[in-house]
């Protein structure tokens, strides 16, 4: 009986965890870091993947049920990515839940900022959020920019479509092409 719980549940978390594939492979794209200036650190990688996570979930938020399951499980699957990489990294079993807080309470604060920025009338807003949490040096125009282009495409696709789609952004080049 217990068996048949974990096999739905993996199940279930399989097109989730393909979905936090691509969110972190978009996260990694080279563009993002060398045309964009986002620090290539673990800091820099942080940002790029909760920007890329921001993305989806805000869609997930505006789409009809199962979306918010989907939503849920994927932080939950994102959570378990990043305390897999601390504990490769070297950190403590006594460390971990310490860094665990600080990053979700990071990554709830960028989600409402972003969000936030987003809804602004005024376009530098969005720069200025990134520039905050990222780093200074960045190139906020561009990754804007390349914000903007990401949530266009993500706000015509469907529950299924965000599941299957790959890539699931436009590429930090190709955002630029209209």
């Amino acid at each position: 009986m217990i068996f048949g719980l974990f096999g739905r549940k993996r199940a279930r978390m399989a097109p989730v965890n393909a979905l936090l594939e691509r969110i972190v492979g978009a996260s990694r794209e080279p563009a993002l870091y060398l045309q964009g200036g986002v620090p290539d650190n673990f800091e820099g990688r942080f940002e790029a993947l909760t920007l890329h996570l921001f993305l989806v979930l805000r869609r997930l938020r505006d789409l009809p049920a199962p979306a918010a399951d989907v939503s849920q499980d994927l932080i939950d699957a994102s959570f378990a990515y990043l305390e897999l990489g601390f504990r490769q990294g070297g950190i403590s079993d006594v460390a971990v839940p310490k860094r665990m807080k600080k990053i979700g309470r990071s990554f709830y604060g960028r989600l409402g900022g972003y969000e936030e920025a987003l809804a602004e009338s005024e376009p530098a807003a969005l720069a200025e959020a990134l520039v905050r949490n990222i780093a200074a040096s960045i190139d906020a125009a561009a990754l804007a920019h390349h914000v903007r282009a990401a949530a266009a495409v993500l706000a015509t696709r469907s529950l299924d479509d965000i599941l299957a789609a790959n890539p699931l952004f436009p590429s930090f080049a190709d955002s630029f092409k209209a």
